[in-house]
């Protein structure tokens, strides 16, 4: 699609992008089955690549999935006619549109959309692992991966075998003990969540995860906003009687470190990760916005970092509201029906692998600011929608 082409299609949706579902398969773990793909299609990529267990939401970014990802696996696209499905890949679209799309500031400190999220759906905990910092990863020739979750209700109504999450090590934890299981990950289980602390997932609330933060997260549905990158160091190597190959410990080292003991200890951020106080200062309890207008709630469910930011948007039945923001982000209706803008919105029952939807979209930097019309066609239920941005949105709270 040529450059006027994609311009025209951000003017023919006023500012607006509908993007198709983006799903991605997973070779470790096993799928939840609760992200409303239909259950004949969790394999669709192949039984050698695992089920399909995260969708990715407004991603510029390709998965780090092994040597047979695909070109563009794990990147959003956008739909440019809905009636012969033609897509248009969407970091593309922002390469061509810039600060049209994502603002002056964004585009001018990075370029390109820096942050997406996923909903990843697993029906066992995943593994003790830590994400790399921006220095570390930057040895990779990648990005670091800070995260926030948010667990909400209308994906979640089972919660896995195992809804609880670790986070970091207890106070008590000494170093060697845990440079013993890293030394130990291919001659034993190491049991090493037996250091950690675990935390009972509450629906409708989140956590902030700092990259270097050791934690092995719930099986439960998770909306996750993040850095653009998909980074990890596995350190468990048993997981609910699952062996984790060794490769997961090391893939994200780079050459000159593979096999170092003490480098792959040091991506552990071994102060946040022991602190005392831990959920004090990373559990994130929603904070609700004063009401502004008739039918509309808000509230903030992540924030108080200096990388993403997230929001829930409640539309009661029949109403009709002007949402506005002060930076661009990306939309994901997770509840009802109505309009978006000039579009057709509504949360997906079951979708066949390869199906458009009408729960995706991302809105430009001009075009939140002046405003969203969104309407609630329902008589009976809420709409709801949930948006990420980056850390450009100087509305999002900085403090507990």
């Amino acid at each position: 699609m040529s450059g006027d082409q994609i311009k025209k299609l951000l003017s023919k949706g006023k500012g607006v992008l509908q993007l198709t579902p983006t799903w991605v398969p997973r070779g470790f773990n096993e799928p939840g089955r609760r992200l409303r793909l239909h259950p004949d299609d969790y394999f669709a990529f192949g039984m050698d690549r695992g089920g399909i267990c995260e969708r990715w939401l407004g991603s510029v970014t390709v998965a780090l999935n092994g040597p047979k990802t695909g070109a563009t696996e794990g990147m959003s696209f956008v739909l440019a006619d809905a009636k012969t499905r033609e897509t248009v890949l969407f970091a593309d679209v922002v390469k061509e549109l810039g600060e049209s799309l994502i603002g002056k500031t964004l585009f001018e400190q990075y370029g390109t959309w820096p942050t997406f999220a996923k909903i990843y759906d697993y029906d066992k905990p995943l593994f003790h692992h830590l994400h790399l910092t921006e220095e570390r990863a930057n040895k990779i020739g990648r990005h670091g991966k800070p995260e926030a979750y948010y667990f909400p209700v209308q994906y979640n109504s089972y919660l896995g075998r195992f809804p609880l999450t670790y986070f970091g090590f207890d106070p008590s934890t000494t170093k060697e003990e845990v440079l013993e299981c890293i030394r130990n990950y291919g001659k034993k289980d190491t049991r090493i969540t037996e250091l950690s602390r675990a935390y009972r997932v509450q629906l409708g609330t989140g956590w902030y995860t700092p990259a270097g933060v050791i934690h092995a997260p719930a099986s439960v549905v998770t909306y996750e906003p993040q850095w653009n990158s998909d980074v990890n160091t596995i350190m468990e190597n048993v997981t609910m009687g699952e062996v984790n190959p060794g490769n997961l410990l090391t893939d994200c080292q780079p050459a000159e470190e593979k096999g170092d003991i003490d480098a792959l200890f040091a991506q552990i951020d071994w102060e946040e990760s022991t602190r005392a106080d831990y959920k004090q200062k990373y559990f994130r309890a929603p904070k609700p916005l004063p009401e502004t207008q008739k039918g509309l709630s808000e509230q903030w469910v992540a924030y108080a970092n200096e990388w993403i930011a997230a929001k829930e948007v409640t539309v009661a039945p029949g109403a009709k509201i002007k949402l506005a923001d002060q930076a661009c982000y990306c939309a994901l209706v997770v509840q009802g029906h109505g309009s978006f803008g000039v579009f057709e919105c509504e949360a997906p029952g079951v979708l066949r692998f390869g199906e458009i939807s009408g729960d995706e979209f991302f809105v430009s930097e001009d075009t939140a600011k002046k405003g969203i019309v969104i309407e609630n066609t329902s008589s009976y239920e809420p709409l709801i929608i949930l948006q990420n941005f980056a850390n450009n949105n100087p509305a999002v709270p900085q403090t507990l």
